[in-house]
């Protein structure tokens, strides 16, 4: 059978797009198994904070005083806590908050430090020590201990706490675009492009950014799980999100004074699924990074 023969029975039998869509997932998988686990992961917590209105037996704010500290039943599956309220309720209603604040946190990294990266490698010179300066200062204080000053002085909202993670970590994601500026900025596309008379803001979003963009994409999944362990953490140290909130952080700190009496299933709970997730995101990140740098793939 010749070539062209076989070429015409191809294009006449395409593969389903189902087909298609599941080749592309497997081949996905195949390369790297960690970021397939842990997109799994993400899906099924994202999953529960989208359906949790449907999927909560119970009121998660809702005190049931005559069941206080009840232990896991038919009735109540992960039990109640100290205040009567259904803790299985609760862990599945704050996937919405570890998502509400992580996307938004790594939305407003990515917005201040990718425009201060590509300014700063591009620029170079006074304007680039100045702006890393600033931005090494911001990576070498503490960032727990800079959150928690930040939030107790401008208010415990989830609205402060995704501002103040947002800014913080955002010195990650200019340090990596800046770096792969430097090395993209004298290329050829470059100073054609300076040479075309295109605008410095052209040369930055529409040449560079495209080209420099890709590290940093790979590091969202993981500043996200940073995200949530440190509103977790804030919430645990009483400065973050408040009860009765059913955030995974205020949990555990409630449940944590009741683990000796016995109770320990007040703070187990939203503790696995805080450890699920974060895990599942840095799985992610793992395989965002695999994924994109071949380099990398190939040297595990």
């Amino acid at each position: 059978m010749s070539d062209a023969t076989q070429t015409e029975l191809a294009n006449a039998n395409p593969l389903p797009v189902r087909a298609r869509v599941w080749n592309r997932f497997a081949g996905i998988f195949w390369l790297s198994p960690t970021g397939a686990i842990g997109l799994f992961i993400i899906l099924f917590f994202a999953l529960l904070a989208i359906f949790s209105a449907w999927l909560i037996p119970h009121d998660p704010i809702a005190a049931y005083t005559d069941k206080v500290l009840h232990p896991p039943s038919a009735e109540f599956w992960f039990g109640t806590d100290g205040n009567g309220m259904d803790v299985f309720s609760r862990v599945i209603y704050g996937a919405k908050f570890g998502f509400g604040i992580a996307i938004p946190a790594v939305i407003l990294s990515l917005v201040i430090g990718i425009p201060v990266g590509l300014i700063a490698g591009y620029r170079g010179g006074l304007l680039d020590e100045v702006l890393m300066r600033f931005v090494d200062g911001l990576r070498v204080f503490p960032s727990i201990i800079l959150a928690l000053a930040v939030v107790a002085a401008t208010g415990q909202s989830l609205l402060n706490v995704i501002l103040v993670l947002g800014f913080l970590d955002s010195p990650v994601f200019a340090r990596v675009v800046r770096a792969e500026v430097l090395g993209l900025r004298s290329s050829n596309f470059v100073e054609s492009a300076v040479a075309a008379g295109n605008p410095t803001w052209r040369i930055l979003f529409v040449h560079l950014l495209p080209n420099a963009i890709q590290g940093a994409m790979a590091q969202t999944a993981v500043r996200a799980a940073w995200a949530v362990r440190i509103s977790a953490t804030l919430a645990f140290l009483g400065v973050g999100i408040q009860a009765p909130t059913p955030e995974w952080g205020a949990m555990i700190r409630q449940g944590a004074e009741y683990m000796v009496s016995g109770q320990w299933w007040v703070a187990l709970y939203p503790g696995l699924a805080l450890i699920l997730l974060v895990f599942g995101l840095n799985l992610f990140g793992d395989g965002l990074q695999d994924l994109m740098d071949p380099r990398r793939r190939s040297a595990k």
